[in-house]
This record gives C-alpha cells, structure tokens and sequence, in this order.
C-alpha cells in the first residue's frame, strides 16, 4: 500500500490546494465590482481632460509650450511609463503586456534610440530592474483605491525631462479592461500629444488665459498627464482582479480534474492492493 498511500498524500495536498485557488477566486470577485465601478467613474473626467487638451493644442496663443510643440525631428531617448501590478497569481496579464514592451523596446535599440523606464507596481518594477535598463523612478503598493497623489512625482519626472529634451516621446503602457474576460495590453503615446480626433482642423480656437498662458498651459498640461497615468491605474487594477477570477478559476477547475484522476487511480491501486492479498490468503491455504 505504499504507492497508494503516496496517491493519498497527493490527493490531500491538491485538495489543499484547490481551497486557495477558491478563496481568492472569491476575493478577487469581491473586489472586481469596485475596481469597476472606480474605473468607469474617472472615465468622463479623462475623456473630458482629452478633449479639452484638443482644444488647447489647437489654440492660437502667444506662448507656445513645448509639449504642444508636435513631433520632434529626431529621437534620440524615449520613455516609458510601465503600469502593472504589485501581486501575482493573475495569469498572463503582466507578462503579455511586457512581450509587447519588450517589442517596441527591441525596435528602439536597433534604431541606437536610449530608453528610460517609470515602473508602476512591484512587477515591472522587478522584471525591468532583472533587465538593467536605466529605470529613473518607481511607485509600487499602491493598493485597492489608488490616489493620484501617489503617482504625481514620478509624472513629473518624465515630464520635466520631456521638456528639457532629454527625453523626445512617453508612451504609456497599461492593460486595458475590456470585460471580464479580455484585458488588452495598451501602449498610449503619452508626448508628444496625439492628434486630436474629436476636433476639425477647420475650426482655429483661441482663449484669454488670466493670469498669462504660461501657467495656465502649465497647470492644465500637468493634469491631463496626471488623469491619464491615474486611469491607467483604475484600468490595472480592475483588469488585475478579473485576470486573477478567471486564473483561480482555472486553477480550481483543474485541481478537481487532478483530485478526480487521482482518486481513480488511488482505487486502483487499493484494488490491486486487497486482490493480491485475497491472492496470498488463498494461495497460503491451497498449500496447507
């Protein structure tokens, strides 16, 4: 009964298994709800930020920022913006996302283009930190109800060296919720602004700015950076939880498959057990 006692062991330990998967298959379904409704909350703000920096961009005023001065001529230095996040145990849902990075990535090296990188969660930030590329700052724990204020130093940075032309493009990458069962990977070009394609090119939008256009293309340009960096984390976050139901779903599904199999056998193997026995007993008696 040794190989059955063995199966035994397997069996319990699956079965242990399995009440994990479960428990935080039911957590993670606890939290989705949440996480959605936080996301789809910040949606018309971001939506309304997007299209007010449509109007800004096109607007003839005497001062001209240099993140709405368009594409520059050369690059020679990019970054990146990195969201993902701080546990594990939600499938394929970082490292998808860090495939398609490490694509574009690839693309840049080969044009002799340097890469600076923001991590945002413990994953990016320990999987490009393996890689030794030049990360210039990191946010991580930033737990279930993210602040903006948690992410506004790591913003400017890349920011500010945007427009000291250190850097010449910021792409911002996240996973995008889509329903529960689909999460895309999303890489936004984050500067220069993109086109706007809400407007007509026709129409040419002019503003009085008070108290100068300086500072109020300043202020309003920083926080339309900072709405979309924190969409992107409301998108992570819920896009995490629905990952992470479906795998310990999975997960859970296929420990009763291996409990089932297993038991299969371990009846077997009893059977097999108690026959030779019945065998032997038998056996014993005929010679007597």
């Amino acid at each position: 009964m040794a190989g059955a006692r063995e199966i035994r062991t397997k069996i319990k330990s699956v079965a242990n298994t399995r009440k994990v998967t479960r428990a935080l298959e039911m957590v993670s379904a606890s939290k989705i709800r949440k996480a959605q409704d936080l996301m789809r909350a910040s949606r018309p703000y971001t939506k309304a930020m997007r299209q007010v920096m449509g109007h800004v961009a096109k607007a003839n005023s005497e001062f001209k920022h240099p993140i709405l001065a368009g594409e520059r001529a050369q690059i020679k230095r990019v970054g990146y913006i990195i969201v993902s996040t701080d546990r594990g145990l939600c499938g394929g849902l970082n490292s998808n996302l860090f495939r398609q990075v490490l694509a574009e990535m690839r693309g840049w090296h080969e044009k002799n283009v340097e890469i600076d990188i923001i991590a945002i969660g413990s994953k990016a930030k320990t999987f490009f930190r393996r890689l030794k590329v030049n990360m210039t700052g990191s946010v991580t724990h930033l737990g279930e109800r993210p602040k903006v204020e948690q992410v506004v130093g790591v913003v400017k940075l890349m920011v500010d060296a945007y427009v000291a032309g250190n850097v010449d493009r910021v792409t911002l990458v996240y996973n995008q919720f889509v329903n529960t069962m689909t999460q895309r990977g999303t890489l936004e070009t984050l500067l220069p602004l993109p086109p706007s394609k809400t407007l007509t090119t026709a129409h040419d939008w002019d503003y009085l700015y008070e108290p100068d256009a300086e500072t109020v293309l300043t202020h309003v340009i920083v926080r339309y950076l900072e709405s979309l960096v924190y969409q992107s984390l409301l998108e992570n976050l819920a896009s995490e939880h629905a990952a992470r139901m479906v795998a310990m779903k999975s997960a859970s599904d296929n420990a009763t498959k291996a409990i089932d199999s297993l038991t299969l056998v371990y009846n077997k193997a009893r059977q097999a057990a108690i026959t030779q026995e019945i065998s032997e007993i038998v056996g014993g008696a005929a010679a007597v």
